[in-house]
């Protein structure tokens, strides 16, 4: 195979860009000049919107107009394109977060949720106008089902963490139900982070269980903490090391025997999907993460959408209202008497189920396994590219995600911080790092299937490159990144003096500078 060409850092961007290296941004408030204008009203529009002001009450009119800035249209354009490229995001290149499958999302499913039949809907119109979006919930729930091999699903979670609770609410139903008083929940230490989080906030225990050597579930060591009181187990598969659990269903098996649930964190399903059925490994509930599996975009806070499928036992516990079918039409039950309650204004995300039913129907049962091993063949050729570089926690084949160690970097005074830094100046987004915790300084990289061979091979090499630099001028890596509009930002103060709304410069100074 031809040797990869390292690839050049990128040089700074322009001005034109929107992104003057190393100075502040401007916002658009300091774009504005009094009298710009970037369109004008239609003749007689003035006149009707001031009759309609002048039929509401005087509590709810303005002293005086909004302070709103004045501005041209194309410097309304420049300013939207100048922040957006302040970021990175999947549509400039690889984003290789670990357990996060930021793979590229379809225009196409963009285009289908805007048809004004879906984006104009309000949900609570009657339900004899919202036949269209109850057809496409009832038959896509049934369809994720069919996928995960289970019985029912629940649309209603806007996340994976949020569909983590619902999995504990629905713990605590069944086995309140049942009249147990059950308090322990078995938390494998390279399950995701939230899964304990969610296990407390829900009135359960976590008892944290130690990998094998393997770094698989030590099912000895699960055997050994069951009794009683186990309610159940929160299972990551494959686990954030990228490897599949071998023994999910003995210990499935386990769990079963002193009458506990298994949950399953769906967030690595991509390496699962047309592939293998969580169903069929003994799981009681999955949660899966459109806006990951799915290709729905995420990030920056959501919108996301987390559903939850259950076996049929699990079914009545579900959240309401659930859509029915019904010789009449479709329609919104409430009246269910197990039911956990409702768990999300209405049945979820509707927006970004739309775009997860659009990729679904474009792929079918073939090409969701298609895409499974696209996505296990890409993570399997990067990781032999870029072991020699940043050794490599388990060397064997892993699933969709792999993780490396920058552990050695220390000797050189380089965190794994600063490597992540120096990435963006290759062009490419940092793998998640220092997680899983079982790995020290560790680099969880997922390509995902929608990255091309060139373009794993340029990320290769630029770790690589990388990896030169720490050994030869740590410096220059310690002190990275160079090329972005910011440099290294303090992110504890950041996190502390939050700033979430422009202000004036003597506004500014009024509050103290805060």
């Amino acid at each position: 195979m031809a040797e990869t060409k390292t690839p050049e850092p990128q040089q700074s961007q322009s001005t034109e860009a929107g992104c003057p290296p190393r100075r502040s941004v401007e916002v658009i408030y300091e774009r504005s000049l009094p009298g710009h204008r970037g369109y004008r009203l239609p003749r007689g529009a003035a006149a009707r919107w001031e009759a309609a002001i002048d039929a509401l009450p005087e509590t709810l009119r303005r002293k005086r107009p909004p302070e709103l800035p004045e501005v041209t249209e194309p410097e309304v354009v420049r300013h939207f394109i100048g922040i957006s490229l302040l970021n990175h995001h999947v549509d400039r290149s690889l984003y290789p977060l670990g357990s996060c499958t930021m793979k590229y999302n379809p225009k196409i499913n963009e285009e289908l949720a805007r048809l004004p039949g879906f984006a104009l809907l309000h949900p609570q119109a009657p339900e004899t106008s919202l036949q269209g979006i109850l057809a496409l919930l009832w038959r896509f729930e049934r369809e994720l089902a069919c996928v995960v091999g289970m019985a029912a699903v629940s649309l209603h979670p806007a996340a994976g963490a949020q569909g983590e609770m619902l999995g504990m609410k629905l713990f605590r139903a069944y086995h309140r139900h049942r009249g147990h008083a059950k308090r322990k929940v078995l938390v494998p230490d390279s399950a995701h982070g939230t899964n304990p989080a969610s296990v407390v906030l829900s009135g359960f225990e976590p008892v944290q269980i130690a990998s094998g050597a393997d770094g698989r579930m030590d099912l000895g060591a699960i055997r050994a903490a069951i009794d009683d009181d186990t309610a159940g187990i929160m299972v990551t598969n494959p686990n954030t090391l990228g490897l599949f659990e071998k023994e999910i269903a003995a210990v499935a098996e386990a769990i079963h025997a002193v009458d506990g649930l298994v949950y399953m964190d769906g967030a690595n399903l991509n390496a699962l999907v047309g592939l293998a059925q969580p169903g069929a490994m003994g799981v009681d509930i999955v949660h899966l993460n459109l806006h990951k599996t799915f290709s729905t975009p995420h990030g920056g806070g959501g919108p996301g959408s987390g559903p939850v499928a259950v076996t049929a036992e699990l079914e009545p516990f579900l959240p309401v209202p659930i859509v029915e079918r019904t010789e009449a039409g479709y329609r919104l039950e409430h009246g269910r008497p197990l039911s956990v309650g409702p768990l999300h204004p209405w049945c979820g995300n509707a927006g970004v189920v739309v775009r997860a039913f659009a990729y679904l129907h474009s792929l079918g049962a073939e090409g969701l396994a298609a895409v499974s091993r696209a996505a296990i063949v890409n993570a399997n050729y990067l990781m032999k590219q870029v072991a020699d570089s940043f050794p490599v926690a388990k060397r064997e084949w892993c699933m969709h995600e792999f993780i490396s160690s920058a552990s050695w970097t220390k000797k050189h005074k380089v965190r794994v911080m600063d490597v992540a830094k120096r990435l963006l100046d290759f062009g490419f987004h940092a793998p998640t790092v220092s997680f899983p915790l079982i790995v020290p300084d560790a680099l969880m990289i997922e390509p995902t299937e929608t990255e091309t061979r060139p373009t794993l091979d340029r990320f290769a090499a630029a770790l690589r490159e990388i990896a030169r630099e720490v050994r030869e001028s740590p410096e220059r890596v310690q002190q990275a990144p160079h090329s972005t509009c910011v440099g290294r930002l303090n992110e504890a103060a950041a996190a502390r003096r939050l700033r979430v709304r422009w202000q004036a410069a003597k506004e500014r100074d009024d509050a103290g500078g805060a």
